[in-house]
């Protein structure tokens, strides 16, 4: 064939191949258009998950009579001029192209009403002819039967339900990106999405659930001409896929991979396993700084500086995901002002009790007395027993044990919030598993031991960087190991060493641990020195300290951490405590399981109806 040129429909239909995808494609270029204008108030209209039709009318600037055939045009746009113009990019929309795509494979429609104008103005794609018609202000473009003209690529389309739960996802996207923007969205005449404008976190909050924001923190930060503001969520909110990602480039939906991996690795210390993390993430920063004409589709951006990008993304999601919400324990529940008025007036208070150092024997929970009774019944309907002492009988008497909860109606007001502890003062241990604390606001709840495996955690951090204090034991542990285990011990022992262990032979099948750091005194050693050269021998030694040092330090922790069914002390218990206030990232275990929660006095009313 002899070179030619292609005429203006076909070039048009070639590039709606790269525009318009699916229907959510042409939602996206109509909505970021409306956003340009100025829009406060957008409505949505779907018809057959976008297919049949997609009608959005907004309250924008509109279009002049004269530049509606324009608009049409391909390369016709009013956002860039020059080169220069390009590079500083500041709207949504820019190349020109996207509605003469749309309007290559559809039947669309474009009426608006520019400001000042008398009445409005209607053109249709084909034929372009303008038509006065009646619209108060703003613009509405019509888009129907979408590839009508190209049934091949009509049939690549999803069902209904997936094309319409792709056009939700960019509604969601560009809601989220403008909370100043009212939005409604409906489907088959039924409302989906109905948002007044308002705070970003109201708008986070109609479109993601209270139960992401409870589970999330606030991240604000700012380092010369960056800036990163949004909702990051805990591990506890992971998720088994990526629907609950949300990054904005200066107002604009992106998937960037260096953004991402920014992200992932800020989570890597606290987030295991297949799981994803959830957020709302806006960064902003010079447009000079990156370039947004790299994709059809305006989702990946380029950064000039894409090194310095990353690192503030990845330092200032770690700083705020790194801050323990133990040290704002009182600040996350309900005041006890907002308890209900039967309550607050009955006069009963719940003192706050202090560190208890001379208590010899925890006592059990307030059931102990009528256990004890009953049992002081039956032993005095069988007098044939004989008499000697009962093994209960060691123990303090029952006048030394205190009830788990003290309430006195005369006792003085509670401490000020920044003179009692967070997380409050222990009262018992539950099944040996769970710590019942007290704070000001109600009753926190501990996992032990994964609160105690993210303390040592973060303290092993420090092992394999310096000199790590060593506990020599008086009697070395001896424990017998096979052939690759002992090949790992001697091929490994400088590296041991230098972590704090101190291994050798004591047969041919058998290990002596003659020291292990101090940290870990307490723990199991034979359990935890098989661990560490299972690690040492599924992997090289210089990985496990580079690539694996996170998953080394974790075995160790887990190991170390105190276990279930172990009891403890009030005093070691309230030690437990102070710590996890001083740990960075006390919130959750290595594993991203929570370490604790709390249960204000408000809930704890609900759940037994006081009040009403």
């Amino acid at each position: 064939m002899a070179i030619q040129l292609l005429p203006d429909h076909l070039i048009n239909q070639i590039a709606a191949g790269e525009v318009v995808e699916r229907p959510a494609s042409v939602l996206k270029e109509v909505l970021e258009n409306a956003m340009d204008a100025g829009s406060t108030v957008v409505e949505v209209q779907l018809e057959q998950g976008g297919v049949r039709r997609i009608r959005v009318a907004d309250d924008g600037c509109g279009i002049p009579k004269d530049e509606l055939p324009l608009a049409l045009e391909r390369h016709a746009t009013s956002k860039i001029g020059s080169l220069d113009d390009l590079e500083h990019v500041g709207t949504m929309g820019f190349r020109g192209e996207a509605l003469a795509a749309i309007a290559a494979v559809s039947r669309m429609s474009i009426t608006s009403r520019a400001d000042g104008a008398p009445h409005a103005w209607r053109i249709d794609a084909d034929p372009r002819e303008l038509a006065p018609a009646a619209l108060n202000h703003g613009s509405v473009v019509d888009v129907a039967d979408l590839y009508f003209n190209t049934p091949a690529r009509r049939k690549f389309l999803k069902s209904e339900g997936t094309e319409f739960a792709h056009c939700d996802d960019v509604f969601r996207r560009v809601a989220l990106a403008r909370p100043d923007v009212a939005l409604q969205l409906s489907h088959n005449g039924r409302v989906s999405h109905r948002l007044p404008s308002g705070t970003k976190e109201a708008r986070v909050r109609s479109l993601l659930g209270d139960d992401f924001l409870s589970a999330a923190r606030l991240v604000e930060a700012e380092s010369g001409l960056l800036r990163l503001t949004g909702y990051a969520s805990l591990p506890a909110y992971s998720r088994s896929n990526r629907d609950a990602q949300f990054f904005y480039v200066n107002g604009r939906f992106v998937r960037d991979k260096l953004v991402t991996h920014a992200i992932r690795e800020a989570y890597a210390d606290i987030l295991h396993g297949s799981r994803h993390p959830a957020y709302v993430l806006f960064l902003e920063l010079d447009p000079y700084g990156v370039d947004v004409n790299v994709h059809p589709a305006k989702i990946e951006v380029r950064f000039r500086d894409s090194r310095a990008v990353h690192q503030f993304v990845y330092h200032a999601l770690t700083r705020a995901l790194a801050a323990s919400g133990a040290g704002g324990a009182a600040a996350t529940v309900e005041a006890a002002a907002q308890r209900p008025e039967a309550a607050s007036q009955s006069g009963v208070r719940y003192p706050l009790p202090g560190p208890q150092t001379t208590q010899p024997y925890q006592g059990r929970l307030a059931m102990e007395p009528v256990s004890r009774a009953y049992f002081d019944f039956a032993a005095s309907a069988r007098p044939d027993l004989p008499t000697g002492p009962r093994p209960d009988e060691s123990r303090p008497p029952l006048a030394a044990f205190q009830p788990a909860v003290a309430i006195e109606r005369d006792s003085p007001p509670l401490p000020a919030g920044d003179l009692a502890p967070p997380l409050g003062y222990a009262l018992a241990q539950l099944h040996g598993v769970y710590i019942l604390a007290q704070n000001e606001s109600g009753l926190i709840l501990v996992d032990m031991h994964a609160a105690h495996e993210r303390i040592l955690y973060e303290r092993l951090k420090t092992l394999l960087d310096g000199t790590p204090g060593v506990q020599r034991l008086l009697i070395p542990a001896v424990f017998g190991v096979g052939p690759k285990d002992m090949a790992s011990a001697e091929e490994h022992a400088e590296l041991l060493a230098r972590m704090g262990f101190e291994l050798g032979p004591a047969g041919p099948q058998e290990l002596a641990v003659r020291s292990v750091p101090a940290l870990l005194a307490r723990a199991p050693v034979s359990e935890l020195v098989r661990a560490l050269l299972a690690e040492l021998r599924d992997y090289p030694a210089s990985e496990v300290v580079t690539a694996r040092r996170n998953e080394l330090l974790a075995t160790m922790a887990c190991h170390g951490a105190v276990r279930a069914n172990r009891s403890l002390t009030i005093p070691e218990m309230n030690a437990l405590l102070r710590e996890m206030e001083a740990t960075e990232r006390a919130d959750q275990c290595n594993h991203g399981r929570p370490t604790w929660t709390a249960l204000s006095m408000v809930d704890l009313d609900k759940l037994f109806l006081r009040g009403r």
